[in-house]
C-alpha cells in the first residue's frame, strides 16, 4: 500500500516536470517563430547604432575664385544610450570635463526625438578633451566621439561682419524650423551670411550603421552613406580689396589713438561697390571678431572680451549704425537746390563767415567772400549750404533726400539693416510735439541736426552720383554653386529707382567733388600724385557724445567710375584726416597700385618693431 502511494507522487511529480517542459518548449518555440523578428531587432538596436554624419557646410569665394570660408574635421561629443538612461553620475562626469552644467546635458536629452541617434553634447573639443574622456573611458559608458564638419573662416577677424558665424540651433530656432527638417544639436548660420543662406550651405547629412559595445564605443561599421556638401557662395567682395580696407583702418585707428590724440578712435566702417552695378567688394566694421570662437561655442572668456567692449565688436556698423552725415549731405541740398532752380552753378552767394539770418558759422569763422556752386562744394562752406536750405525749405530737402533712398533700407540681403532718418516735421512734430523751425531746416542743410544715415546709404548717395542717378540695391552673391561645380542660381545688378539731373547740374556737382582731391581742396594732400582722378568729398559730423566723426565718400576713376567708397571713423576727428586716408589705401588696392606710404604706416611699423623686442604689440 504503501509503495503504491509512493509510486503515485512519483508519477504525479514525473508529470508536473514533463508539463513544465511542455510548456518552456511552447513559449520558447513560441517567442522565437511568432516574436523572433521582433525581439532580433530590440536586440540590434541595443548593439547597433545610427551615426548622423553631419554634411560639410559650402565655402565662400571671393570674385576671383580665392577660397575665403570652408569646413575641416572636428571631434563632437556625443551620447549614445545603449541598454537604457545614460546614468545620472556619467552626466555629471561629463559635465565636469567639458565645463558646462549637467543640466545643459539633460535638456539636450529631453529634446532627443530618434532614441537610435546619438545625443550631440559639444561640437568641435580640443584634443585635451579627448585626452580626458579616453583616460575615464571606463566611468563613461555611453560616451562617444564623433568625427564631424567644423566652419573654418580661413583669415580668422578678415570679413566678420561679412560671413557671420556659425552656432548649435537654439530652443527658439527649433521650434520655427522643426518642419523643415532641423533637430536638436544642429550647426546653424546665426549671422551674416551663414544665416542668410543657411539653407543652401547646409547640405545633406549621410550616416553610418555602427555596431557598438556595452559602454557605447564603436566597433565595426556595417554600413555607410556619404554626406552631400552643401552648395558654395561665389561673392562679389574681392579678397585683396577687403584685405587691404582692414588694414587701413586698423592702422589708423591705432595712429589716431596713440598719434593724434583721439584715444577713442576705435570704431570704423567702410563699404566700397561698384556704382554700376551695387557689387558690394568691401564691407569692413571695426571692431571686429574671430567667427572660429564660436565653434562649439564660445568660452566665457572669450565672449566676456567681446561682450565688455564698450565699442560693441559684434555691430556690424556698415549697415546698423546711424551717424550724421555731416557735409557729405551737401550733394543732397545742392542737387535740390540746382534742380529746382533755387540756384544755379554760376551764381556767387556772398560768404561773411555767418549766415544773415540766423548767426549760424563756417568752422572756424572762415569767410570765404563771394564764392559759387563749386567753390562751395570743394571748400566745403556751410554759409552757402545754409542758404540754399534757406531757399529751399525742410519739406524739400526732405524730398530729395528720399529720392536719393536716404531714410530707407538699401534692401542689401544682411540681416539687421537700420533705415537711418532724413530730417522731416513730421518726425520732430510725432517724437517731440513741437513744430519746425528755420534754425533746424539749417542743421539738415549741411547734414546734422536730425539726419541720420548708414555708412552703406552714404556709398549708395555717392555711388548715384558717379553713375548719373542710378540706385542699385547693393548686393554680395553672385552666384551659388552646387558641389558638381554646377551654377544652381545667379544674382545681378537690381535698380531700384531713378533720380533725375540734368547734365548740366550733376556735372557742377563732379566737378565740386573732384576740386575736394585737388591740390585746393580739403582732402588735396591726402590724394596728392595718386594717378586716377578721384571725386570725393570729407566731411567733419558733430557728435554729442564725444569726439566729432569724420566721413569721406569717394568714386573713381572720374571719368569712368568703377569704384565707390564711403569710410566713417568714430571719433575720429576731421574726416580729411581720419576717413579720407583709409580710402586712399583702397582705392590703390582697387586699381592695383602699389600701397603708399604714409605717417601711420610708419608709425606702425615702428610698434611693430618694438613688439617685436617687447613681445607685446598694441591693438586698435
Amino acid at each position: 500500500m504503501v509503495k503504491s502511494h509512493s509510486k503515485h507522487r512519483i508519477d504525479v511529480l514525473i508529470y508536473i516536470v514533463i508539463l513544465i517542459f511542455v510548456a518552456l518548449i511552447s513559449r520558447m518555440a513560441f517567442l522565437q517563430i511568432v516574436h523572433g523578428q521582433e525581439f532580433a531587432v530590440l536586440a540590434d538596436k541595443n548593439r547597433i547604432r545610427l551615426m548622423p554624419i553631419t554634411a560639410p557646410r559650402g565655402a565662400f569665394y571671393d570674385r576671383n575664385g580665392v577660397l575665403l570660408v570652408t569646413s575641416r574635421p572636428g571631434f563632437t561629443v556625443s551620447l549614445v544610450p545603449i541598454s537604457g538612461p545614460i546614468a545620472d553620475d556619467v552626466l555629471i562626469r561629463l559635465a565636469g570635463i567639458l565645463g558646462i552644467n549637467p543640466d545643459d546635458i539633460r535638456k539636450k536629452i529631453a529634446q532627443q526625438d530618434n532614441p537610435l541617434e546619438p545625443i550631440r553634447i559639444k561640437n568641435d573639443v580640443g584634443p585635451e578633451i579627448i585626452t580626458k574622456i579616453e583616460e575615464r573611458r571606463n566611468e563613461l559608458p555611453g560616451v562617444v566621439i564623433e568625427v564631424q564638419a567644423v566652419r573654418n573662416y580661413i583669415n580668422n577677424e578678415m570679413g566678420a561682419h561679412l560671413f557671420g558665424y556659425v552656432g548649435e540651433i537654439s530652443d527658439t530656432e527649433l521650434e520655427k524650423k522643426k518642419t523643415e527638417g532641423y533637430k536638436v544639436g544642429d550647426i546653424v548660420g546665426k549671422f551674416g551670411l551663414e544665416k542668410v543662406y543657411d539653407k543652401e550651405l547646409r547640405g545633406v547629412n549621410g550616416g553610418s550603421q555602427v555596431e557598438v559595445d556595452v559602454t557605447g564605443k564603436p566597433v565595426q561599421m556595417l554600413g555607410k552613406k556619404e554626406p552631400v556638401l552643401g552648395n558654395s557662395l561665389v561673392l562679389t567682395i574681392d579678397a585683396k580689396i577687403q584685405k587691404a580696407a582692414e588694414k587701413a583702418i586698423d592702422d589708423r585707428l591705432l595712429y589716431l589713438q596713440q598719434k593724434l590724440g583721439n584715444p577713442n578712435a576705435k570704431a570704423a566702417a567702410a563699404v566700397v561697390m561698384n556704382p554700376q552695378t551695387g557689387e558690394i567688394l568691401a564691407l569692413v566694421s571695426r571692431p571686429a571678431f574671430n567667427p572660429n570662437l564660436f565653434n562649439g561655442g564660445i568660452s566665457a572668456k572669450d565672449w566676456k572680451l567681446i561682450n565688455d567692449n564698450p565699442f560693441n565688436p559684434m555691430q556690424n556698423r556698415t549697415i546698423n549704425a546711424e551717424y550724421p552725415p555731416g557735409s557729405a549731405f551737401k550733394i543732397v541740398t545742392g542737387a535740390a537746390a540746382l534742380e529746382l532752380g533755387k540756384v544755379t552753378p554760376e551764381e556767387k552767394i556772398y560768404d561773411t563767415g555767418t549766415h544773415w539770418i540766423i548767426p549760424k558759422s563756417n568752422a572756424h569763422g572762415m569767410a570765404l567772400g563771394w564764392i559759387d556752386f563749386k567753390v562751395a562744394l570743394a571748400k566745403s562752406d556751410n554759409v552757402y549750404f545754409y542758404e540754399l536750405g534757406n531757399r529751399l525749405g525742410i519739406d524739400n530737402l526732405e524730398k530729395w533726400a528720399r529720392a536719393f533712398g536716404l531714410g530707407a533700407p538699401t534692401g542689401i540681403n544682411l540681416p539687421g539693416e537700420n533705415e537711418g532718418l532724413v530730417a522731416n516735421r513730421k518726425y520732430k512734430e510725432n517724437v517731440y510735439g513741437e513744430e519746425w523751425y528755420l534754425s533746424e531746416t539749417f542743421d539738415a542743410a549741411i547734414g546734422q541736426g536730425f539726419q541720420l544715415v548708414t555708412p552703406l546709404q552714404m556709398a549708395s548717395l555717392i555711388s548715384q552720383v558717379a553713375n548719373g542717378g542710378h540706385r542699385y540695391r547693393p548686393y554680395l552673391v553672385s552666384k551659388i554653386v552646387s558641389p558638381d561645380g554646377e551654377t544652381v542660381k545667379t544674382f545681378g545688378p537690381e535698380e531700384l529707382g531713378t533720380i533725375k539731373i540734368s547734365d548740366k547740374n550733376l556735372d557742377a556737382i563732379r566737378s565740386g567733388l573732384r576740386e575736394v582731391t585737388a591740390p585746393s581742396g580739403t582732402a588735396g594732400y591726402i590724394f596728392e600724385g595718386f594717378p586716377v582722378p578721384i571725386a570725393g568729398k570729407t566731411s567733419t559730423a558733430e557728435n554729442p557724445h564725444g569726439d566729432d566723426h569724420g566721413w569721406f565718400v569717394a568714386y573713381g576713376p572720374y571719368d569712368n567710375p568703377t569704384v565707390a567708397v564711403a569710410v566713417i571713423v568714430e571719433q575720429g576727428g576731421y574726416g580729411s584726416d581720419s576717413a579720407a586716408p583709409i580710402a586712399r589705401k583702397i582705392m590703390e588696392a582697387a586699381f592695383n597700385l602699389p600701397p603708399s606710404k604714409d605717417p601711420a604706416d610708419y608709425f606702425v611699423e615702428e610698434l611693430k618693431g618694438q613688439a617685436g623686442s617687447n613681445s607685446s604689440q598694441p591693438k586698435p
